[in-house]
């Protein structure tokens, strides 16, 4: 299997390169984001990936090796093949397709060519646990929540909790509390955290 190539860059389309290794070019099926990257006539590496079918050996390439692996782990849903897996890379970087996974945003894979309702929501089931989110990508998530909130959703992750169930019981027990006249974020972490787990968010 190829699953590297470096080369100089012979031509770029939209969604396509020639990348010429020692006098043979080689035709690779990008994401348009992957060919805004490069350049004609520069060096350059790709991660790829070969799909082999019947009647043709197709090359996909990627800027890295996590968007390859991505690539080929997409393709186990039911129903995605390459060209769907290809556009789900050019639609979302990885990080965002581990949380819409991890939050179960279908919305989010609706918004991918090829991907509909039903694709979606089997995406989510088959996926679920199989990719995740880079730390930066949940910092950007928590970014503007409180930071009691931020420091709940964090101890509930690493206990196992998706980020979805997680703010589903947080909202639990704030609903609960502010009802009673408390203000969530005067209480103690440990005192919303034991509140959270009882709430049956999960």
């Amino acid at each position: 299997m190829i699953s590297t190539i470096s080369g100089v860059i012979k031509s770029l389309g939209v969604d396509k390169l020639v990348i010429e290794v020692g006098g043979v070019g080689f035709s690779i099926n990008v994401t348009h984001q992957t060919c805004a990257a490069l350049n004609v006539g520069v060096d350059a590496s790709l991660f790829t990936s070969l799909v082999v079918r019947e009647d043709s050996l197709t090359l996909f390439g990627f800027i890295d090796e996590e968007s390859r692996n991505l690539f080929e782990l997409v393709q186990t849903v039911s129903g995605v093949g390459p060209k769907v897996a290809l556009s789900i890379l050019g639609a979302l970087t990885p990080d965002l397709l581990a949380l819409a996974i991890s939050q179960e945003d279908t919305s989010a894979l609706e918004k991918v060519p090829g991907i509909g309702r039903k694709g979606a929501a089997r995406m989510i089931l088959e996926l679920k646990g199989k990719v995740q989110a880079s730390n930066l990508a949940h910092s950007e998530l928590l970014h503007h929540q409180p930071i009691w909130r931020e420091q709940l959703v964090s101890a509930l992750i690493s206990l196992g909790y998706s980020a979805k169930d997680s703010d589903a019981a947080i909202s639990q027990v704030v609903t609960h509390v502010t009802s009673q006249g408390i203000d969530a974020s005067k209480m103690e972490l440990s005192q919303l955290l034991k509140l959270a787990l009882q709430s049956g968010g999960r």
